[in-house]
């Protein structure tokens, strides 16, 4: 499957079934994460991977989304990972938008194996910091159910997923 196959058909899937992802598979993702590009390639980013039913329910208990996803990503990046410019108030957080590339890379490397995800970013991020003391230090950026797709309509591609504005309408040339 070329690029644009694969991001026609990476959709935020709602619900999975309790099939657990394989070991080989989840070793490939990780390693498309590990590959994705950063600021200077610092990789100021840290994945959890969580798979126990003690922990997920941890994960869940931080966000109103449950899909009943086997595993999930959670991921963060480094809070000191801030670039500032000569402006005291102009700054961009890099623990942000590298995090923001891992898991755009994560999310298709799953799509990739025959996987479905979707991108949860309403999480109580202090109760999830509660809850895994080893996130302190990091922004929570995204938390990421992979799984196979169940097969009702939770499941399958919402009926909005097909509809876009455009190339046109989002993209201007200067």
């Amino acid at each position: 499957m070329d690029f644009l196959e694969l991001a026609k058909a990476r959709y935020s899937c709602r619900k999975f079934t309790s099939q657990p992802v394989e070991d080989e598979k989840l070793a490939k993702i990780l390693e498309a994460a590990n590959l994705a590009p950063t600021a200077a390639n610092m990789q100021p980013i840290h994945l959890w991977v969580v798979r126990t039913p003690e922990n997920l329910q941890k994960v869940y208990d931080a966000t109103p989304y449950k899909f009943g996803a086997s595993t999930v990503i959670v991921v963060g990046g480094e809070d000191s990972a801030v670039r500032k410019t000569e402006k005291k108030d102009d700054f961009i957080s890099l623990a942000t938008v590298n995090g923001s590339i891992v898991a755009t890379h994560i999310i298709l490397a799953a799509k990739s194996l025959g996987l479905d995800s979707t991108w949860v970013g309403l999480v109580d991020r202090v109760k999830l910091k509660q809850s895994f003391a080893a996130m302190n230090g990091y922004t929570i950026i995204s938390i990421i159910p992979i799984g196979y797709a169940a097969p009702e309509p939770a499941g399958q591609p919402h009926k909005w997923h097909n509809q876009r504005k455009g190339v046109d309408a989002i993209t201007t040339w200067l």
